[in-house]
């Protein structure tokens, strides 16, 4: 049997995953925690096309195991950008929450921001 240069597995390129889509429907921060829904417990699937990927995404992020976008990319061996569109179109559909950073811009953080200045100046003081 002559040797063959392509995996024997099944091969999906990230591109079709996302059907070449590129930008995500939502603006969706590397650092941002994805929870999955009470209707992504039950649905994973969406109605535009999810398939294997929204299952293992729903099953990753279940249970109190919030994951962050970067580590959902990490663990699926995808490109930020591909795990971004995937994660947003799921977010579209209910299926999963996605926390976003906050900033420390808010005023209504005075203490978290005072405690950010001490911890900064003890490190200087080292």
């Amino acid at each position: 049997m002559p040797e063959r240069d392509e995996p024997t597995g099944a091969l999906v390129r990230p591109y079709a995953v996302t059907r070449g889509r590129t930008r995500p429907k939502l603006d969706i921060a590397l650092e941002a925690l994805v929870e999955t829904t009470v209707r992504g417990r039950t649905n994973s699937t969406s109605r535009s096309g999810g398939g294997s990927e929204h299952q293992y995404i729903a099953a990753m992020c279940d249970g109190g195991r919030i994951q962050s976008l970067a580590e959902i990319a990490a663990r699926m061996q995808l490109p930020l950008g591909v795990a971004r569109v995937i994660v947003a179109d799921m977010a579209s559909d209910g299926l999963v929450a996605v926390h976003e950073p906050t900033s420390l811009d808010d005023e209504t953080d005075a203490v978290g921001t005072e405690l950010l200045e001490r911890v900064l100046s003890g490190l200087r003081r080292l």
